[in-house]
């Protein structure tokens, strides 16, 4: 397996290099809406150690983002009046990886409508400063 590369797009987030639309941090992981949702309040959620997926992080670090990413999909129904959360974890590019830092979707879900097609439209940063202060209100609650 490759070794994790401490240039990913995720890691410049985490080490505040590139900007995001946080929506919760604490000790060992972040959560920031995704700028390419597949649908309205997509979120993101990783762990701070460094783990290029699901088959080289520690146990400890994996089962605290997936109670974070819990804590994110109760807030997301809540604030968005979904139906259902889609939960999504890919591990390589065999597995459906394209960016490799472990991260988990977090996919507000409405009765009957799709998710748009994955990385294909550009949310307006307005649109998501709304969506973040709305979602990072929820989970401060």
């Amino acid at each position: 397996m490759p070794s994790y590369d401490p240039n990913n797009i995720f890691a410049k987030i985490l080490r505040g290099e590139l900007p995001s639309y946080k929506i919760y941090e604490d000790d060992k992981a972040i959560a920031f809406l995704d700028i390419m949702p597949r649908a309205p309040g997509h979120a993101l959620v990783l762990p701070k150690a460094a783990a290029r997926n699901i088959l080289d992080i520690e146990a400890d670090d994996l089962a605290h983002v997936m109670k974070v990413a819990q804590k994110i999909a109760k807030a997301s129904v809540e604030t968005f009046g979904a139906h259902g959360v889609t939960i999504q974890q890919f591990n390589e590019g065999a597995g459906g990886q394209v960016l490799f830092h472990l991260h988990v979707h977090v996919i507000p879900r409405h009765d009957g409508v799709p998710m748009k097609p994955a990385a294909t439209h550009k949310e307006k940063p307005e649109v998501l400063a709304s969506q973040a202060a709305k979602l990072s209100a929820a989970l401060s609650a």
